[in-house]
């Protein structure tokens, strides 16, 4: 046999194998895909439904801070919005979304 027969014999054999060469060409792309949930996607859900279940639970009186950095204590709750008390007789009106946090009262001063 020559070198010319073998090409042609390994050349034919090549189709039979396309479709399991096909999977594994698509696996890595596959557990690429898991990974990137696991890493990305489902961190980024659970810090969404805490925030949510955060502006849930806001209430008249709380002391809260804004993603500007801030502090002030909670005067009245509406739907979308909060009423900031930031100093005596000043108030001002943000979105709920733009709590970031409950600040926590130290009993021990």
């Amino acid at each position: 046999m020559n070198l010319f027969n073998i090409s042609l014999l390994l050349a034919q054999a090549t189709p039979a194998a396309a479709p399991s060469n096909f999977l594994v060409q698509l696996a890595p792309l596959f557990f690429i895909g898991i990974i990137f949930y696991f890493l990305l996607i489902r961190p980024q859900q659970k810090q969404k439904k805490a925030h949510q279940a955060l502006l849930s639970a806001v209430k008249t009186g709380d002391k809260v801070v804004t993603n500007s950095g801030i502090h002030g204590m909670i005067a009245n709750v509406k739907e979308q919005t909060v009423l900031l008390k930031v100093a005596d007789n000043v108030k001002i009106e943000i979105d709920k979304a733009a709590i970031t946090g409950i600040e926590k009262e130290n009993d021990a001063k």
